[in-house]
């Protein structure tokens, strides 16, 4: 496995991925604390693109991200992601809404353990998840964090 750490607006953070796809977008903070592995190599190469595609993100000139992805996951959290994936930039959905989309409208809570497990935070849009009452709910790198990336992609919508 390759990594890089780059920085951003809110703190560092680790991409981790090989020749298949970026596998973990984790910001250095929160409940992702993270040891990197002795037999990860770091590789800015590899990381270019995303990392091009994170700052143009941060700077509000990035509304969708085109990168080759390969997150590890059970079929029902990939399935979870790829639905992620499709919520709009600057717009929430509920867990609940996630569960209807995947077909298990009674799914909810298992929604949002897989919207925890999600290993590429931004690109697949985890934090774009809210709860039932309008409310932001957990985030692993806190609820700071995932209130920022939302102010700043309304922000950008309002200056668009």
């Amino acid at each position: 496995m390759y990594y890089d750490i780059i920085e951003s607006l809110v703190c560092p953070i680790l991409l981790a991925g090989d020749e298949k796809g970026l596998k973990h977008v984790i910001f250095l903070k929160g409940e992702r604390q993270v040891e990197i592995p002795d037999d990860w190599v770091e590789n800015k190469e590899l990381f270019r693109e995303a990392t091009r595609q994170l700052e143009a993100y941060f700077s509000g000139k990035l509304e969708s991200f085109d990168l080759k992805l390969a997150p590890e996951g059970t079929e029902f959290q990939k399935s979870v992601w790829k639905t992620l994936c499709k919520i709009p930039y600057g717009e929430t959905r509920t867990y609940k809404d996630i569960a209807a989309s995947v077909g298990k409208p009674k799914a909810y809570r298992a929604v949002g353990l897989a919207n925890n497990r999600n290993p590429i935070a931004i690109i697949v849009p985890c934090h774009r998840v809210i709860g039932s009452n309008g409310k932001l709910t957990g985030y692993a790198s806190g609820l700071d964090v995932k209130a920022f990336l939302l102010k700043l992609e309304e922000n950008k919508l309002k200056e668009g």
